[in-house]
């Protein structure tokens, strides 16, 4: 279940990054309360799922999910650079992620 919040985490802190693009684009109070929900339910989350995993682990994993999915979602909604390079890197970040799991 831990594992679960964990990835849940990781997705709230993806939406919280966008919220803070839109937030930058327009200002709203929609988009900073979406903002501030996003991350609360993340840090929520994440404590939840260090009651029983690793401290490094979990911040590992909850960071390279928001970096990664971050960064794949600027490719796709923000039109920022889609490079070999760019990608090489999300996926090391990713079998990081994995190879922690494995070994958790």
């Amino acid at each position: 279940m831990n594992w679960i919040a964990l990835i849940f985490a990781g997705l709230f802190e993806m939406f919280g990054v966008l919220m803070i693009n839109k937030w930058h684009k327009e200002k709203t109070g929609k988009a900073l309360l979406l903002l501030i929900v996003g991350f609360a339910v993340s840090f929520f989350l994440l404590s939840y799922a260090m009651e029983t995993l690793p401290m490094g682990t979990a911040y590992a994993i909850w960071t390279g999910i928001g970096t990664a999915g971050g960064t794949i979602l600027g490719m796709l909604y923000y039109g920022e650079s889609r490079s070999w390079q760019r990608l090489v890197f999300i996926a090391l970040i990713l079998v990081s992620a994995i190879g922690l799991k494995l070994i958790s």
